[in-house]
């Protein structure tokens, strides 16, 4: 099993302090924080006390979340991208997570890459000069602006691989945009989510499809895990699960633990 972290839209009713305990309790590598909670970035504790908590428990602050439609209009935002980058670096954080823009209808593959490229330009620098890694995440959605981690690596390729970008591969995403590459050497962290519901297609699965992955899974996790392993990367698979009942569980990090324990079992069994 690859190193697993906790991304707090699993937990979120969980304060910030609370999602560090449960991830210390399981063995964690590390955690990720959002701002898209509904209430401030750490329930308003000092992101050097967060810092600090984490370190005391060996937990690695993998990235903040988000700067959200990165790659629209960025220039409108670059304030609220620097303030999170300027918490990311106060707390210790590795990244933070660039999503990208989900739009009314399709977007051209060829106006995203342009966005993408555009978008990217602009922020180099401001994460170089904070030590900061720019996580990108493209969605799947049909009407996401930047849809395929082909496309991002594209784009990379054209600008030489700046080291302070990495990709997010989502598993749940991946399965929506039809399994495109992968690529190890630009992941920079891995989403871990299943679909169990066998009522809804691919193209009508939603965030609020996304469980902890179990035998019903339909999203290929354990393939794509291992694919990913095998193809070299050895960095964090953070679970990330959007469905209601996953967020109402009274005892998740019980659930947490059996769905750690069912992928870790089937990674080195045959494939599921």
């Amino acid at each position: 099993m690859l190193p697993v972290g906790l991304n707090h839209m699993t937990v979120p009713g969980c304060r910030a302090l609370e999602l560090l305990d449960i991830a210390g309790q399981l063995g964690c590598a590390g955690v990720e924080f959002r701002n898209d909670l509904g209430r401030p970035l750490f329930d308003g504790e000092a992101p050097e006390l967060i810092r600090d908590m984490a370190n005391s428990k060996g937990l690695r602050i993998l990235a903040l979340a988000e700067v959200k439609a990165f790659n629209d209009t960025l220039r409108d935002r670059t304030e609220d991208a620097l303030d999170l980058m300027r918490l990311a670096v106060a707390c210790g954080a590795e990244g933070v997570a660039l999503i990208p823009k989900v739009c009314a209808g399709r977007v051209d593959r060829a106006d995203q890459r342009n966005a993408l490229k555009d978008a990217l330009g602009q922020l180099q620098p401001m994460l170089e000069d904070h030590g900061l890694l720019g996580l990108i995440e493209p969605l799947g959605f049909k009407n996401s602006s930047l849809r395929y981690k082909d496309d991002v690596i594209d784009v990379l390729n054209d600008l030489g691989r700046p080291t302070c970008f990495s990709i997010i591969h989502d598993t749940f995403h991946h399965h929506l945009a039809g399994g495109d590459r992968i690529c190890a050497e630009l992941t920079g962290l891995v989403h871990v989510s299943g679909v169990s519901d066998p009522a809804p297609a691919t193209g009508q699965m939603t965030d609020l499809h996304r469980v902890l992955v179990d035998e019903s899974d339909r999203l290929g996790n354990i393939v794509q895990l291992r694919e990913l392993a095998d193809a070299g990367y050895e960095g964090v698979a953070s679970f990330e699960a959007f469905a209601p009942e996953i967020h109402q569980l009274t005892h998740p990090a019980e659930a947490l633990a059996g769905s750690m324990t069912f992928i870790a079992s089937h990674l080195v069994g045959e494939p599921a």
